[in-house]
Formats: structure tokens, sequence, C-alpha cells
């Protein structure tokens, strides 16, 4: 246990790490108040994580290890909307509909009620 928490923590610095200068290094050259920088990383992670789980689908290519490495640390670092995406799309490649409905619908509006109201609390103080 302690060794597989070390090497998602390795790979969560190392992709935290990425995310931050690949999104300062793209927003640095974008003047737009849209968030280029995130939104690249985003899509990057998305691309990222789908080539991986379909490398593991062929077969052993990978360890248990460095597949922990990779897409829990490294792409979880790196963005966790890869993750997040990557649920919902294992729930539609199982044709299961109402949870990925559910999962995409309330994780938006919940997740945007929350900093809402984390917001809203420490404003009030």
């Amino acid at each position: 246990m302690l060794k597989s928490f070390l090497i998602v923590g390795l790979g969560s610095f190392i992709g935290g790490g990425f995310r931050y200068l690949l999104s300062k290094f793209i927003q640095n050259f974008i003047e737009y108040s849209f968030p280029f920088g995130t939104f690249v990383v985003n899509v990057l992670g998305c691309f990222l994580i789908g080539v991986l789980y379909a490398l593991f689908e062929r077969g052993n290519l990978m360890n248990a290890e460095l597949r922990l490495f990779l897409t829990v640390g490294f792409c979880g670092g790196f963005t966790t909307f890869s993750t997040f995406i990557n649920e919902n799309f294992q729930l539609l490649k199982d044709s299961n509909f109402l949870y990925f409905s559910l999962y995409i619908s309330l994780s938006v509006v919940v997740g945007l009620m929350a900093i809402y109201l984390g917001h809203f609390i420490i404003k009030s103080i």
C-alpha cells in the first residue's frame, strides 16, 4: 500500500508540474480571457489516458506499477478531467446511459453549486 501510494504521489507530482508549465506556456501566448491553457491540458490529458487504457487492453505491455504511475499518478496529476471523461467513456462503452447521464450532469451542476457555496461562505465571513 505504501509503495503504491508513493508511486501515485510521484506520478501526480510530475503530472501536476507538467500541467502548470504547459498551461502557463500556452496562456502566455494567447491573450484571451478563455482559458486555452487549461483547455489544451484537459484535451491532451483525455487523449493520453485514452492511449494508455487502449494499450493496457492489448495485453501485458506494462506492469501494474507502471500503469498506476501513468494513469492514476501522472494523468491524475496532469488533469483529473481525463479521469472524469474516461469514467464517462467506460459507462458509455458498457451502455450504461442512465449512470452516464447522471454522472456527467450531476458532476457539472453539483460542482458549480459547491464552488458557489464555498465562495459564498468565505465572502460572508
